[in-house]
């Protein structure tokens, strides 16, 4: 009962933590919203789950809650992570875990515990979406009978066990010191993208036996799904097109097809495996125990970073920025730029040369995938420097002097946008000689990158969502289209550049008094 006791009161305390935050709410308004989104009329040219082109199943109680299911392991998935992550971090920070370790708590059972708030997080998302979801189906009205179990069903079979994964990546990255900040966000990602495609091929029942029968499904659960809605709409609407499954925005090129979907039976077994994955990640949380003291060593408090990294001299660029200190904001500038490259680490250094080297010399087809990434191993610059003075607390102390807090705006400005410019000037240079075009619109898509990490981190005060924004744009334009596809869609892209960078001036002008606390 005492263990019990102290895991609910670490969870609680967590819990209370997140709602004192205006983000979680409007997260959490923002979710409602786009979960409206997912369950729009026969008319509108787009369904969010599918199979095949244009076929979904007809708004019941089970179809809703099928929809829901799927967005959650999948989406949520990947969206949720970079919601709860953190907590761990800010106990180490902040040096509460020097409390709590004087405690009789264990270390596993306070790991559980912050795996558990991750899971209460994704469980209160999950509650306001399926009210979301009985609204839209009563709005909707094509099947207004209302089924309970049809509707939680799907998300906790599907949803919840993929959500409990998020959840353990989430403490895990915590604990890795080199995973807590930016390299953490773009590299989850990633891995994201790794599971998801891992399983693609092994999914669709028509390709493979194992997904026809199969009791263990992906992480995921989608091979679940797919199976059990295929051989639905195979009885049901017979001439429809069965192949494939599609989650997220699909753009309609016919009318949809809307067939009966009024209860889903999966087997027994199809319950037990699902139910493996929530016990696998709640073991892999417990086996991360004995690294919990390793970890919160290693925090900015302990200055294990600090002394580990003391910075760079930077030398060689006293002479050619030298000319910018005869003004009080050119200081500010240089000192600025010196404070950023300092802290970067030699990979980076290694990293920037390399990519350079293949935007001016490599294959053509190469050149956007290496400016992208130019781009996101910066991308802590980008948000995160915004925010220096209210994560070092050193506001009070730099903005008493008169007229400090525009000066520092216009350095961080002008340092942000010679980052991103520099992490692609190869490439400006070369598209400037053969497509000038090209070349503007990379300039101009620099200046967006680099604005949109100020103005977002001013707006969020966190980092986070310039960052997760930067990443999924960036896997968007490796396909070819999206706002940084500069290479591929150059006219495009530079049409918009045109539209998004006054407005992001604008929130970044109106929002940084607030921020600087100048009154």
């Amino acid at each position: 009962m005492n263990a019990l006791r102290r895991f609910s009161a670490i969870l609680v305390a967590d819990l209370r933590e997140r709602s004192r935050a205006t983000r979680f709410w409007v997260v959490l308004a923002l979710v409602c919203i786009v979960t409206w989104w997912c369950f729009p009329p026969s008319d509108a040219g787009y369904i969010t789950v599918g199979l095949g082109e244009n076929a979904r199943g007809r708004y019941s109680s089970a179809w809703v809650g099928m929809v829901l299911g799927l967005m959650y392991s999948t989406m949520l998935s990947l969206l949720g992570f970079y919601l709860v992550r953190g907590t761990l971090v800010r106990d180490f920070d902040t040096r509460v875990w020097q409390l709590l370790v004087a405690t009789p708590m264990t270390r596993s059972g306070y790991l559980l515990a912050k795996w558990a708030s991750h899971l209460a997080v994704f469980t209160l998302i999950m509650l306001l979406g399926l009210l979301v979801g009985l609204s839209a189906q009563w709005f909707r009205a094509e099947d207004r009978s209302l089924d309970l179990v049809e509707l939680v069903k799907p998300v906790l079979i599907i949803g919840l066990p993929s959500l409990a994964l998020t959840a353990f990546f989430a403490v895990l990255f915590d604990l890795l010191p080199w995973l807590r900040r930016t390299g953490g966000n773009v590299l989850f990602f990633f891995v994201w993208i790794f599971l998801f495609a891992a399983t693609s091929s092994l999914i669709d029942p028509e390709k493979t036996s194992w997904a026809r029968s199969t009791w263990l499904s992906d992480p995921n659960g989608i091979a679940l799904a797919i199976r059990d809605l295929q051989a639905q709409l195979a009885v049901t609407a017979p001439g429809a097109d069965v192949h494939g499954m599609n989650i997220g925005m699909s753009i309609l090129g016919s009318k949809t097809t809307v067939f009966e979907w009024a209860q889903w039976s999966p087997r027994p077994m199809d319950i037990v495996g699902r139910g493996l994955w929530l016990l696998l990640s709640m073991l892999l949380v417990a086996l991360l125990a004995p690294a919990v003291d390793w970890a919160a060593a290693r925090t900015r408090t302990a200055g294990a970073g600090t002394h580990a990294h003391p910075g760079r001299r930077l030398r060689w660029l006293d002479p050619p920025l030298r000319w910018l200190e005869s003004s009080s904001t050119g200081v500010v500038f240089v000192a600025e730029l010196k404070l950023v490259l300092r802290e970067r680490r030699h990979w980076w250094w290694l990293a920037l040369v390399v990519l350079g080297l293949i935007q001016a010399f490599g294959v053509h087809q190469a050149v956007g995938v290496t400016i992208l990434l130019a781009w996101l191993i910066s991308a802590d610059v980008f948000a995160r420097a915004i925010l220096r003075e209210r994560d070092t607390g050193t506001g009070a102390l730099l903005f008493v002097a008169q007229g400090a807090a525009s000066r520092l705006l216009m350095a961080r400005i002008g340092v942000a946008l010679a980052l991103a410019w520099i992490s692609v000037a190869p490439a400006l240079v070369r598209m400037a000689i053969s497509e000038p075009l090209v070349a503007l619109a990379l300039a101009a898509t620099a200046a967006c990158v680099a604005f949109a990490g100020l103005a977002l981190g001013v707006l969020f005060r966190n980092p986070r969502p310039f960052e997760l924004l930067l990443v999924m744009l960036a896997y968007v334009a490796v396909q070819g289209g999206g706002p940084l596809a500069a290479v591929a869609q150059p006219e495009w892209v530079l049409g918009l550049d045109m539209l998004l960078l006054p407005a992001l001036v604008a929130v970044l002008l109106l929002l940084w008094p607030r921020l600087a606390q100048v009154r």
